[in-house]
C-alpha cells in the first residue's frame, strides 16, 4: 500500500505513519497565534492601557510571566497537567525534555508530544498574564517573580488536569470546556481578583485618575488578542477538521456581536461610543465563546455574544459601583468581570446550547455531552440537566480552588517579600521598579513630561452621582 502513496506523504523516520503532517502544521501555527496574544499582544495592550509611569512595569510583568511559565512548563508543569495520574485532580511531576518522550504520539491528536507541550504551554502562559492585569500599578516585581511559578504549580496544573486531562475527575464526569473558559478565564479572573485583595490597592490618586498613556498602542494589542483567538479556539480539536472551522467562525461571530452590544449600551446610557468600551466588549465575547466554540451552532454564538456584551457590562458598570465589597478590591483591569463573569457565563451557556452531534465531533461521545435545550427536545432531559449540573460543579471547583490556592500563595510569599511596592516607589513607578521609563525619546534620553492626561479615569465611580464625563472615563480600566 505504501508503494501507491505519493512520495511526499510516505512514512519516514521523521514522519512516522501515525503523524498527520497537516494537523501537526496547524497545531504549531495555532500555538504560535496563541503565543502572539501574549508576546507582544498583552504586553503592548497593558503597556498602552496603564498610566505612563507604569508602562514598562506592566509590559515587563507580562514578558517575565511568559518566559517563566514556559521554563516551568517543560521542566515539570506539563506532565503535572497532562501526565500520569497522581490524584483525581493532579498529575505526577516529570520533565518533558527527553527525546523519547517528546517524539512519541501526544495523548490526543496525530502529532508528537513536542507539539502538544508547546501548544498547552502558551495557554498556561497567557493565564498568568491575565492574572497580572488585576495587579498592575503596585505589585512588587520580586513578589510577582515568585508568584508566577508557585501559582502555575499549585493552581493551574490542578485545573488543567481535572478538566482537560483524560485522567481528570471533571473530564471523566463530562464537563464541557472546549478551549479554556474554566481552565484559563474563570481561573485567571478569580485568581486575579483574589491576589488583588492580598496585594492591596494602588495609590488613591492612581485609582481616581489612571488614564491610558497610548490608546492606539492598546488597540494594537487588542487586535492581536482578537486575531490570535483563531488559534486559541481553532487549535483545540487537535486537527484541521470540521470542528476547527466551526470554532473559528463562532469565535469571531460571538466577539463581533459582543463588541457591538457593549457599544450600543454605552451609547444608550452614556451618550458616547467608547473605543475602550468596545475593547471590553470584544474581550468578554472572546472569553464567553471559548468553552463552547466548537460545540454550538452559529445562532447560539450570536446569542452568546449579546449576553456577553450585556451581562458583564451590567456587573461592571452598575453592580460593581454599588457594591462596597467589590470596590474594596482594586482590580486594575477588571478581570473579575471580563474573565471570571464572562467565563462563568460561557460555561453555563455551553451546558444549555451544546449540540450532541458537535460534541461527538469533539469528544467522541454522542449521549454523554448533551446541552439542556437539546436534551429537552430529544427526550433526554435527564442528560441535559446532568450537563448543567456538571457545568456548575466545574464553576464551584475552579472558584474554590483559586480562592484558596491564590490566598495561600500570597500569604506564603509575603512572609519573605512584600507583595506591594512601597508608597514612595509607587509615586515614581517604572523608574523606581526597573530604573527605566517608557518614551525616553527626547534629546539624549530625557523623559517627556506627560502633558496630555487631563481627565479622571476611575472605572467604579458611583453611577448615579458621576457626571457623563466621569462615566465615560470610567471605562479605562478593562479586561
Amino acid at each position: 500500500m505504501a508503494a501507491t502513496l505519493p512520495s511526499n506523504i510516505l512514512p519516514s523516520p521523521s514522519s512516522p505513519d501515525w503523524l498527520n503532517k497537516a494537523d501537526n502544521a496547524w497545531q504549531l501555527v495555532a500555538a504560535t497565534l496563541v503565543g502572539l496574544q501574549s508576546v507582544p499582544g498583552l504586553i503592548i495592550l497593558y503597556g498602552g492601557a496603564v498610566k505612563k509611569k507604569w508602562a514598562v512595569n506592566s509590559a515587563f510583568m507580562s514578558l517575565y510571566a511568559f518566559a517563566c511559565v514556559f521554563f516551568c512548563w517543560i521542566v515539570w508543569g506539563y506532565r503535572m497537567s497532562f501526565g500520569d495520574k497522581l490524584a483525581p485532580f493532579w498529575g505526577k511531576a516529570a520533565v518533558a525534555l527527553d527525546e523519547k518522550y517528546l517524539l512519541d504520539p501526544a495523548f490526543s491528536g496525530m502529532f508528537p508530544n513536542a507539539t502538544m507541550v508547546y501548544f498547552q504551554g502558551v495557554f498556561a502562559a497567557i493565564t498568568l498574564i491575565l492574572i497580572a492585569g488585576a495587579l498592575l500599578g503596585r505589585m512588587n516585581f520580586y513578589a510577582w517573580m515568585a508568584f508566577v511559578p508557585l501559582w502555575l504549580t499549585f493552581s493551574y496544573t490542578f485545573t488543567a488536569f481535572s478538566i482537560w486531562s483524560p485522567n481528570g475527575f471533571l473530564f471523566k464526569l463530562g464537563i464541557i470546556d472546549y478551549s479554556g473558559g474554566y481552565v484559563i478565564h474563570l481561573s485567571s479572573g478569580v485568581a486575579g481578583f483574589t491576589a488583588a485583595y492580598w496585594v492591596g490597592p494602588r495609590l488613591n490618586k492612581d485609582r481616581e485618575r489612571f488614564p491610558p498613556n497610548n490608546i492606539l498602542l492598546m488597540l494594537a494589542g487588542a487586535g492581536l488578542l482578537w486575531m490570535g483567538w483563531t488559534g486559541f479556539n481553532g487549535g483545540d480539536p487537535y486537527s484541521v477538521g470540521l470542528d476547527s472551522s466551526l470554532a473559528v467562525l463562532n469565535t469571531h461571530a460571538c466577539t463581533a456581536t459582543s463588541l457591538l452590544t457593549w457599544v450600543i449600551l454605552d451609547i444608550i446610557f452614556f451618550r458616547k461610543p467608547s473605543v475602550i468600551g468596545a475593547v471590553q466588549g470584544m474581550i468578554t465575547g472572546l472569553v464567553c465563546i471559548t468553552p463552547a466554540a466548537g460545540v454550538v451552532q452559529g445562532w447560539a454564538a450570536i446569542l452568546m455574544g449579546m449576553l456577553s456584551g450585556s451581562i458583564p457590562w451590567f456587573t461592571m458598570m452598575v453592580v460593581h459601583k454599588r457594591s462596597k465589597l467589590l470596590q474594596k478590591v482594586d482590580d486594575t483591569m477588571a478581570v473579575l468581570h471580563t474573565h471570571a463573569i464572562a467565563g462563568t457565563l460561557g460555561g453555563v451557556l455551553s451546558g444549555l446550547f451544546a449540540v450532541p452531534e458537535l460534541n461527538f465531533l469533539f469528544y467522541g461521545s454522542y449521549n454523554k455531552y448533551v446541552g439542556l435545550f437539546y436534551g429537552l427536545k430529544m427526550g433526554m432531559s435527564k442528560t441535559g440537566f446532568r450537563q448543567i449540573w456538571i457545568q456548575l460543579v466545574g464553576i464551584f471547583f475552579v472558584v474554590t480552588l483559586n480562592v484558596i490556592s491564590t490566598s495561600l500563595i500570597c500569604l506564603f510569599i509575603r512572609m519573605f517579600i512584600p507583595l506591594r511596592m512601597s508608597e514612595e516607589d509607587m509615586e515614581i513607578g517604572d523608574e523606581a521598579a526597573h530604573g527605566e521609563e517608557a518614551y525616553a525619546i527626547w534629546g539624549q534620553g530625557d523623559k517627556l513630561e506627560n502633558a496630555s492626561s487631563k481627565y479622571a479615569s476611575s472605572m467604579y465611580d458611583d453611577v448615579e452621582g458621576a457626571t457623563n464625563k466621569k462615566k465615560r472615563s470610567g471605562q479605562v480600566e478593562m479586561m
